[in-house]
């Protein structure tokens, strides 16, 4: 086996890193339950709690004195892959992931300026397949957490018109499971152990990676009310950078309990175990030993645009348009301790848009709000970077929540969205070439799901 089995297990490891983050896919817009009722569609007129920091930034000077939000998302994915062949299907066992938030915002109706801060979850990601999915030697699970910190500073320009933005501080942790398939190592010269009749997806090898980063960005906003009854808004994030220096990688062998059938010539006896044969590349000075890998990963520039209508008694109604930079991500180069064992990457992923509808109805006579709303959303993985780690498609969001005030100072919103897509075809085997193609490579059908429910609570002073 020796370096040339190593550089075939390790580079196969790093290409999950970018389909974990560069997708659209779970890009999370769960930041605060009204947001999440309304249809991902605030940036216009935004819910008028400190989330604002978030979905415009500018529209803090109008809450008044001290203003409080803290919550959570739960979030939960189904999935599946249906293979061609066989019709057989594989069910994702990905758990239930909590996703928080909180913000708090200072406007004193005296003074043009608002102070603030924000801390929320914009990426995540976690995917995970069972021990028998054909797929877990492209990925077997992988999770990938982003939190954004922003200090937030808002002005109000004129009466009807202000900006709003701030730093942006990013922490990534990401932590990636593969399996490693026996057959098309080297055993010996350039002879595989497919080639000894070593099976294909004979699994004798798991590979697990961590790694973590910082990145610094910004965010600004302007919000307006160009008549009493219209107002407009936009939000642009813009990239951040994640530099993943010194990742730890660590390797575990997986028994294959096969023997050697027939001799061939030394070491390969009839007789011998597969696993002792494999055993010393686990061992000190071989190439399966824990080691480093380093990569860099941009989160793409964010942009959102939206126009909302408040004429109708009782009613706010609101569109926005989205749009996230993710064809930026052409490539991906990864540097290991062992310089025989860059590589990289292709995945050529394109931008993605959303259109996003929202409805809120207040009840005049006890403040509550009632809200729904709807968003679809453009896939920006390509037919030939759909795989187990992110079978990234086109998929339509339906909302719907609820606002109860709670004694004078203090609410409770809840919002419940439900995610679904119309399927996709992908792949479960590596892309190793830009000239391969989805026909030649994919070889089932993905379907996802999810259901999201979010509560927070809110207090202003």
């Amino acid at each position: 086996m020796a370096h040339r089995a190593a550089r075939l297990l390790l580079s196969s490891v790093f290409v999950a890193i970018p389909a974990a983050l560069f997708a659209q896919g779970f890009g999370l817009n769960e930041i605060g339950s009204c947001a999440v009722s309304r249809g991902y569609a605030n940036t216009a007129s935004p819910c008028r709690d400190a989330s604002t920091i978030y979905w415009n930034s500018a529209a803090a000077t109008s809450l008044s004195g001290w203003n409080i939000a803290v919550g959570g998302a739960a979030v939960s994915v189904k999935g599946r892959f249906t293979q061609d062949t066989t019709g057989r299907h594989w069910d994702a066992t990905v758990p239930t992931e909590y996703i928080p938030h909180l913000f708090l915002n200072y406007h004193s109706p005296a003074s043009k300026a608002a102070y603030g801060i924000g801390v929320y979850v914009p990426y995540g990601l976690t995917s995970q397949w069972g021990d028998d999915f054909p797929g877990r030697f492209v990925s077997k699970k992988a999770s990938l957490a982003t939190i954004y910190v922003q200090p937030n500073f808002a002005w109000q320009l004129t009466p009807t018109w202000s900006i709003g933005g701030g730093p942006v501080i990013g922490h990534s942790t990401v932590e990636l499971i593969q399996s490693v398939d026996l057959a098309p190592q080297i055993a010996s010269g350039t002879t595989t152990f497919g080639q000894l009749g070593i099976a294909t997806g004979t699994e004798f090898a798991q590979v697990r990676i961590k790694s973590s980063a910082m990145a610094y960005g910004a965010q600004i906003a302007v919000q307006g009310r160009p008549s009493p009854n219209w107002s407009v808004g936009a939000r642009f994030l813009t990239p951040l950078g994640f530099k993943y220096d010194n990742g730890d990688a660590t390797f575990t062998q997986v028994p294959t309990n096969l023997i050697v059938g027939g001799t061939v010539q030394a070491p390969f006896v009839a007789g011998t175990p597969i696993d002792r044969l494999v055993a010393p590349e686990f061992a000190s000075g071989g190439p399966l030993v824990a080691q480093n890998a380093s990569t860099k990963i941009t989160n793409p520039a964010q942009v959102q645009a939206g126009l909302a209508y408040s004429g109708f008694k009782s009613w706010l109604l609101e569109a926005d348009y989205a749009w996230i930079g993710w064809k930026q991500f052409r490539t991906l180069p990864v540097t290991f301790t062992t310089p025989a064992l860059n590589q990289t990457y292709i995945e050529d992923y394109n931008n993605s848009s959303a259109i996003r509808l929202g409805a809120e109805y207040t009840i005049p006579t006890d403040g509550w709000h009632l809200r729904a709303g709807f968003a679809g959303v453009a896939s920006a993985a390509p037919a030939e970077a759909v795989d187990p780690l992110l079978p990234e498609q086109d998929r339509n969001y339906w909302t719907f929540g609820v606002g109860v005030p709670v004694m004078q100072r203090w609410s409770i919103d809840a919002g419940y969205s439900h995610i679904w897509t119309p399927g996709k075809r992908g792949r479960i085997i590596a892309r190793t070439s830009e000239s391969q193609t989805a026909d030649q490579m994919n070889s089932g059908f993905y379907t996802l799901s999810a259901n999201v429910l979010s509560f927070t609570i809110k207090a202003s002073f």
